[in-house]
């Protein structure tokens, strides 16, 4: 059963479709004109990983899809091979890897220097409230 935290509270779209695995190959091979036995191939080498029904049938997410759909881009339209399409997409794991390190890093320093504002604020506020005990 669905709960209310897998819709956004705005769109009251589904918020976990982009990574949930719910298509299977056969559509995937459709929507992306890419032959079953080639989807197979993929996920043997590690390009793409879809996840698993109960009964070990592959899903692909709309993640997934978006994977395949890339590699072809790569391989029909640059000519990379696969080895060189593996590296790609390992680098470009590793850069959203970093990007997101990178903004995580950026708001702790940013809280805490939110936090130390408030700190010297309160510090002013305190100080001022001294000043005028003493001068008036």
């Amino acid at each position: 059963m669905r709960s209310p935290d897998d819709f956004d509270d705005v769109t009251g779209q589904d918020t976990g479709m982009r990574e949930r695995p719910a298509v299977f190959i056969g559509v995937v091979a459709e929507i992306t004109r890419v032959h079953p036995q080639t989807l197979r191939h993929y996920e043997r080498i590690g390009l793409v990983t879809p996840g698993r029904s109960r009964g070990n049938v592959r899903l692909y997410s709309q993640e997934d899809i978006e994977r395949v759909r890339l590699i072809q881009r790569l391989t029909h339209e640059l000519g990379v091979n696969l080895a060189g399409v593996e590296v790609i997409l390992n680098m470009r794991e590793t850069h959203e890897r970093q990007r997101q390190e990178s903004e995580r890093r950026e708001q702790r320093l940013g809280d805490r220097h939110q936090l130390e504002i408030e700190r010297l604020q309160a510090e002013i506020d305190r100080l001022r409230a001294a000043l005028r005990r003493l001068v008036g």
